[in-house]
């Protein structure tokens, strides 16, 4: 693969799908829904003074290291497959393997391919050679499923997406993909907004559709939450979208971008997953948010609670072919597609959500792939609409880190911090008995990713766990840089297993991060990670478990999406 088409496919594909998308972050702007916060601003800030007068801080020197940058190149920040394991292994003579979307290949309402997959397996249908064939499916999400395709890491035989518009992208960067199905089970995109809302942006806009949507957000009427547009079919859906709402000619035009810059201010973030965001339309973070119909229509609660407004290009789950398959291997593809398309099978699908708004159709062209990666690109350069990002990272390296957690906070962070832009600011705190800066907020230039890569590899492990004292340190660096950057994004990132002994506790800090409005992104060790997930949902913020075996790409995604 040429450098030229590595580096376009990084575009495509910077992340995880857990994601799935990728990353999650807070209403640094409107903070429209946001609930009373117990103490104001002012208190906050002399409370977290008080409080770290207990503290030992001490400043380290920190020396440069080589900065490596070929972690960067797509297939060496995939994980092994295996870290998305078969949900169905197949048994016949000839298996083909099959990459599938999670909407479909689940459990329960998400599980209709699953059980289209064991429906056809127990048929035990053969070949034209008398071979009996089988099908075996990989739960990955849509983005995750084309990096691999795309690096060539892994190849599949077959690959399912929510829409087309990865397979466009896959293929613009010599994937070999053939379409053997458009449509295996229909499903659109759409805009959950609460039936309040709908009502006042009718009164001021008109009809409620993407476009006034984006307009009210524009004019921060609405709170507005989607997802990951590297790995999110959602989320990539919406983006386009978005852009070819502001202008119908050119979605990549000066006016589109423009218009873009405007509504991104305003938008509270960006979610790592589905599942959190819907964690902040229950919060009341977000009054607006994106999901598929499937999804939508399979949760009373959403029902009762929001409208569904569709948009974009239709989510109707076509089947690829991926390379040269073997003359058999090709037969049982269409067997199994064809099974699918089947009148039972449809009807199975339907009773899980799909199916059930056939007459919809975009108002969206098909957007080729060009306008995709550039939209992609666009985002990634345009979405804090020319805020940079000041972040602490706060490494814990108490005794309990010593020997494997240690070693993979490090290499995690190393690898993971290619993906942070350079014009954003970046510091180090690390913990044990006491809190250490080892490394003061600076622009992240070569010369501060030197740095920064110095002080990680110097971290070290012994003594007790005071997080939540390095924490209020964190947050007081992040507070005295306002006056030198004063229109950044602040966040926090703590790396820790979780177990906190010495200091102050989660209960004495709530309120102060609460108040001073900071995301505080957490990163599980062989964790505790309830504390951890608790520490980040004050914000919104996102929670990973490094201990499983994509970290690197789940912090790639993470930083990517926010920084």
């Amino acid at each position: 693969m040429t450098n030229q088409k590595k580096n376009t496919a990084t575009l495509i594909g910077i992340g995880t799908a857990v994601a799935v998308l990728i990353a999650c972050g807070i209403a640094l702007t409107n903070n429209i829904g946001k609930s009373t916060r117990e103490i104001s601003e002012e208190d906050a800030l002399k409370k977290m003074d008080k409080l770290l007068k207990n503290v030992t801080v001490t400043e380290t020197t920190p020396r440069k290291a080589t900065v490596d940058f070929s972690g960067s190149d797509l297939a060496n920040s995939l994980p092994d497959i295996n870290t998305y394991p078969l949900t169905v292994t197949g048994n016949g003579e000839i298996d083909i393997e099959i990459f599938v979307s999670p909407e479909k290949a689940g459990t329960g309402s998400d599980g209709w391919m699953i059980e289209t997959a064991k429906a056809f397996n127990s048929q035990n249908l053969r070949t034209t050679d008398n071979h009996t064939m089988s099908v075996s499916i990989r739960n990955i999400t849509s983005g995750t499923g084309s990096d691999y395709i795309v690096s060539g890491k892994y190849l599949p035989d077959a690959y399912t997406p929510s829409n087309t518009m990865w397979g466009t992208m896959a293929v613009s960067n010599g994937a070999d993909l053939h379409m053997i199905s458009e449509k295996l089970a229909g499903n659109v995109a759409g805009i959950l907004i609460s039936e309040n809302m709908v009502k006042t942006l009718s009164s001021d806009y008109g009809d409620i559709n993407i476009e006034t949507i984006t307009n009210a957000s524009k004019d921060g009427k609405i709170a507005m939450g989607y997802t990951y547009p590297y790995t999110s079919s959602t989320g990539l859906n919406f983006l386009v979208s978005a852009l070819h709402s502001f202008d119908n000619a050119n979605p990549l035009s000066n006016t589109a971008v423009e218009n873009f810059q405007q509504f991104q201010a305003n938008v509270p973030f960006v979610c790592y997953t589905t599942q959190q965001m819907r964690n902040a339309m229950g919060s009341g973070s977000l009054n607006a948010c994106i999901m598929e119909y499937q999804t939508y229509v399979n949760d009373p609660s959403l029902q009762k609670s929001y409208q569904f407004i569709p948009f974009g290009v239709r989510h109707d789950n076509p089947m690829y072919a991926v390379g040269n398959l073997t003359t058999e291997k090709e037969q049982v593809l269409q067997a199994f597609t064809d099974f699918c398309l089947s009148s039972e099978q449809q009807e199975n699908a339907k009773k899980c959500g799909f199916n059930q708004m056939e007459s919809y159709h975009s108002t969206e062209p098909e957007f080729d792939a060009v306008t995709l990666l550039n939209a992609q690109k666009l985002w990634k350069e345009e979405k804090d609409s020319g805020r940079p990002v000041v972040a602490v990272f706060i490494a814990d390296v108490s005794g309990s880190m010593i020997g494997d957690p240690l070693n993979r906070l490090k290499e995690s962070l190393k690898s993971s911090s290619q993906y942070i832009g350079s014009k954003n600011y970046i510091g180090l705190v690390s913990y044990s008995n006491d809190v250490q800066v080892n490394l003061p907020i600076g622009e992240f230039d070569l010369n501060q990713r030197s740095y920064f890569t110095g002080a990680v590899e110097d971290l070290s492990a012994s003594g007790a766990t005071c997080t939540y004292d390095a924490v209020l340190q964190g947050i007081k660096m992040l507070e005295e840089s306002k006056s030198a950057i004063p229109n950044a994004k602040p966040m926090l990132f703590v790396l820790s297993d979780g177990e906190t002994n010495l200091g102050a506790k989660l209960r004495d800090i709530s309120d102060i991060v609460d108040a001073l409005n900071i995301p505080i992104y957490t990163i599980g060790y062989n964790a505790n990670l309830s504390e951890l997930t608790e520490l980040s949902a004050i914000n919104e913020a996102a929670s990973i478990d490094a201990d499983s075996e994509d970290v690197i790409y789940k912090l790639g995604s993470l930083f990517n999406a926010q920084m």
